[in-house]
C-alpha cells in the first residue's frame, strides 16, 4: 500500500473512533439520562413498601430481580431486538408506529386498530413526560432532608424553582449547555458506581444476587408480594423506551456500547451497593442512595444529583417537542408555533405551547403528591403501558415487514409480552393511589389527537364534496381569460385536482391571472425522511399552469419556497420578489348532524381557530402571502 493511502486509512480510522466516542458520550448524556436517575428511588421504593422483611434471602431475591429486570427489558429486548426495528434509522414510538401500518397497509381494518394503539402509547409519552422530571428533581432534592431534617420545609419549593428555571431557558435551545450533558452524566454513573463498589467491598457476599436463582426463589416463595413489588420493581427500567426513541441521533452502536460499557454496569454496582448496605443497616431503607455516602459528599451528592436529573428531565422535553412536531405532520394535531433554536441543527426545536403545558401539569403534580414516594404510586403505569405496546407493534413489524416465520415472532416477542404484561398487570393496582395521574393526561391528549383526526376528514370530505374540478375549471377559464399580471402565484390546496378557494375568491373579486400558476398540495407521510430526489412531483395543466405535490417525511421541516426552487430548468422560473402565496383561511362551523359529537365539533373548531397559520409552518414569506377566508359547515 502506497503510503499516501496508508496515512488517509489511518485519519479514516481515526475519524471513526472519535466520531464513536463523541456519539457514545452524547447517548450517555441524553439517552440513559432518565434511567441513570432511577437509583435515586426505585431502590427505596422496594423496600419501604413495608411488604418485605429485611432478610438476607430477600435482599437477594430483590436485588437479584432488579439485576434480572434490567437484562432482559434493556440488555435483551430494547437494546438486541427493538433497536433493529428501526424506521429509516429513526426509532421511538411514532417511527415504530409508522413501520407497524405500514406493513398492514393491505389490511385496513388492522391497520386502523394499530394506528390507533400507537397514538394512545405517544401521547401516554407526555403522561410520562410530566412525571420524570417531577419524580427525579424531588428525588434529588430530598437529599438534602438526609443532611438535615431541617431542610425538609424546602424540598417541594426548591423543586418549583428548578423547574421554572429549567423551563425557562428551553426557548434558548440546549446547544450551548448541551454539550456538558455527557460528561455530567458520565461523572454521575462514576459516581454512583463508586459509591456502590465502596459498599459492595464492605460486605461482598451481596454478589450472590448476579445468580438468578434467588429470583426465582424469592418469586416462587412469595408470589402474590412478587406481584405487588413489580410495580416498584419497574421502577429501575423507566427511561429504557429512550433508547429506541435517540436511535436516530446516535445510531444503534453508540447506544450500545454506552449500555454495555458504562450505564449498566454502574446501575448494577449502585443497586448491589444499596443491597449491601440494607444488609448491614436496614434503617438505611428510608433513602438508600443518599445513606451511601460519607457526610462531607452528601451536598456535593445533592447537587449533582439535581443536575442528573435535569438532565434527564431536559432529554424529555426535547423529547416532547419533537414527537409534538411529529404528529402533527402525521396529522393527529393542529398546527402549533414552532421555533428553530439553531441555525445548524434542523432538529433542535422549540414549541411554546408545550413547554408551558408541561411546566403547568409539571407543578401541578409536584404540589399534589408533595414527595417521591408518593410520585412513584403515579409512575409506571405509563411506562409499562407504552413497553407494552412497543412489543406489539414490534411483533407487526417482524411478522409483516421482515417476513420472519410466525413461530419466530411468537418467540421472540412472547416472552417480553408476558413480562410487560406482569409489570402492566401490578401497576394496575397503583391506578387509584396516583396512576390516574399520567393516564389522565395521556387520556385528554389522546382525545385531542383523535378528534383533530376525524375533523380534518370531515373537513376534507366535505371540500371535496364542495370542490370544482381543477383540469375542467381551467379549460372553462380559458375559453374567455381574464387578464393575465406579471408574476407567479402559488396556490395551496388541501386536495389534489381541485380548485382552491383562494383562486375562485381571487377570480371573482380582483379578475385577474397570473403568467403563471402553481395549484400545490403538501403531503406529509408515515416515514421519517423523504430526500430531495422525491421531494416534487409536477404536472403540467397547460396555459403555464402546474400541479405540484410536494412531499415530507414526519421529520423533515416543510419549506414550500426552498422545495419550488425545484421548479427551475421545468418550465417556471419562481422569482422570490414576483411570487405571491394565496392560502384559504377556513372558518369551521359546527352543524348538527352525521358529523362528530357536538362538543367534539365544537372542540374542532376551537382547535382549528387557534391552530398557527400555515404561512409560518410551511415556512412562506410573511410579505408575499394573501389569505381568503371562507365558513364551511361540518
Amino acid at each position: 500500500m502506497e503510503p499516501v493511502a496508508e496515512s488517509r486509512q489511518g485519519e479514516l480510522v481515526s475519524a471513526s473512533k472519535s466520531s464513536l466516542t463523541a456519539l457514545t458520550l452524547g447517548a450517555i448524556g441524553v439517552v440513559y439520562g432518565d434511567i441513570g436517575t432511577s437509583v435515586l428511588y426505585a431502590v427505596k421504593e422496594i423496600f419501604g413498601s413495608g411488604h418485605v422483611p429485611f432478610t438476607p434471602d430477600n435482599v437477594y431475591g430483590i436485588l437479584s430481580i432488579l439485576f434480572w429486570t434490567l437484562t432482559v427489558i434493556v440488555s435483551i429486548k430494547y437494546v438486541t431486538l427493538v433497536l433493529r426495528a428501526d424506521n429509516a434509522g429513526e426509532g421511538g414510538l411514532v417511527a415504530m408506529m409508522a413501520l407497524a401500518s405500514q406493513a398492514v397497509k393491505d389490511r385496513p381494518e388492522l391497520r386502523r386498530v394499530l394506528l390507533a394503539v400507537g397514538v394512545f402509547g405517544t401521547c401516554l409519552f407526555y403522561g410520562d413526560g410530566v412525571i420524570t422530571p417531577a419524580i427525579s428533581v424531588l428525588s434529588a432534592m430530598e437529599g438534602l432532608e438526609v443532611v438535615s431534617p431541617r431542610f425538609a420545609k424546602y424540598v417541594v419549593p426548591l423543586t418549583l424553582v428548578v423547574m421554572v428555571l429549567l423551563f425557562a431557558v428551553q426557548k434558548n435551545g440546549t446547544a450551548g449547555i448541551g454539550k456538558f450533558f455527557g460528561p455530567i452524566t458520565l461523572v454521575w454513573f462514576a459516581s454512583i458506581a463508586t459509591l456502590g463498589v465502596v459498599h459492595i467491598a464492605d460486605n461482598p457476599v451481596i454478589l450472590k444476587a448476579l445468580n438468578p436463582y434467588y429470583a426465582l426463589a424469592f418469586m416462587w416463595n412469595n408470589p402474590g408480594i412478587t406481584f405487588i413489588l413489580l410495580g416498584a420493581v419497574v421502577l429501575c427500567v423507566t427511561g429504557a423506551e429512550a433508547l429506541y426513541a435517540d436511535l436516530g441521533h446516535f445510531g444503534k452502536q453508540p447506544i450500545r456500547v454506552a449500555w454495555f460499557g458504562v450505564v449498566m454496569p454502574a446501575l448494577t454496582l449502585n443497586y448491589f451497593g444499596q443491597g449491601a448496605l440494607l444488609l448491614q443497616n436496614p434503617a438505611a431503607v428510608k433513602n438508600p442512595f443518599y445513606m451511601m455516602a460519607p457526610d462531607w459528599a452528601l451536598l456535593p451528592l445533592v447537587v449533582l444529583a439535581t443536575m442528573a436529573a435535569v438532565i434527564a428531565s431536559q432529554a424529555l422535553i426535547t423529547g416532547a417537542f419533537s414527537v409534538t412536531k411529529q404528529v402533527i405532520q402525521l396529522g393527529y394535531l393542529p398546527r402549533l408555533k414552532v421555533l428553530h433554536t439553531s441555525v445548524q441543527d434542523t432538529g433542535q426545536i422549540y414549541i411554546p405551547f408545550v413547554n408551558w403545558g408541561l411546566f403547568v401539569a409539571i407543578s401541578l403534580a409536584v404540589v399534589m403528591f408533595k414527595s417521591s414516594s408518593n410520585l412513584a404510586a403515579a409512575y409506571g403505569i405509563a411506562v409499562c403501558t407504552d413497553m407494552l405496546i412497543t412489543t406489539v407493534l414490534t411483533f407487526y413489524v417482524i411478522r409483516y415487514a421482515w417476513k420472519y416465520p410466525l413461530v419466530l415472532c411468537f418467540a421472540a416477542t412472547g416472552v417480553f409480552f408476558v413480562v410487560d404484561f406482569a409489570f402492566f398487570a401490578s401497576n394496575l393496582l397503583k391506578l387509584f393511589d396516583g396512576g390516574w395521574f399520567p393516564l389522565a393526561i395521556g387520556g385528554a391528549v389522546f382525545s385531542l389527537m383523535v378528534t383533530w383526526k376525524d375533523g380534518r376528514q370531515l373537513l376534507n370530505s366535505k371540500l371535496r364534496d364542495d370542490a370544482l374540478d381543477l383540469q375542467s375549471f381551467l379549460e372553462a377559464v380559458f375559453v374567455s381569460p381574464p387578464v393575465r399580471v406579471e408574476g407567479t402565484a402559488v396556490f395551496l390546496t388541501a386536495e389534489e385536482g381541485t380548485v382552491p378557494n383562494a383562486l375562485l375568491h381571487n377570480l371573482k373579486h380582483n379578475k385577474v391571472l397570473h403568467l403563471n400558476n402553481l395549484f400545490v398540495t403538501v403531503r406529509n407521510h408515515e416515514v421519517p425522511w423523504i430526500g430531495l430526489d422525491k421531494r416534487l412531483q409536477i404536472e403540467s395543466l397547460g396555459h403555464d399552469c402546474w400541479q405540484v405535490m410536494i412531499h415530507y417525511g414526519f421529520k423533515n421541516d416543510p419549506d414550500v419556497p426552498k422545495a419550488l426552487q425545484q421548479m427551475k430548468g421545468r418550465g417556471c422560473e419562481l422569482d422570490a420578489m414576483t411570487t405571491s402565496y394565496f392560502l384559504s383561511r377556513d372558518s369551521v362551523v359546527p352543524t348538527i348532524g352525521s358529523g362528530m359529537a357536538p362538543w367534539r365539533e365544537k372542540l374542532f373548531a376551537q382547535m382549528h381557530h387557534n391552530a398557527s397559520g400555515a404561512a409560518d409552518f410551511l415556512n412562506l414569506p410573511n410579505n408575499s402571502v394573501v389569505e381568503l377566508g371562507s365558513k364551511i359547515e361540518i
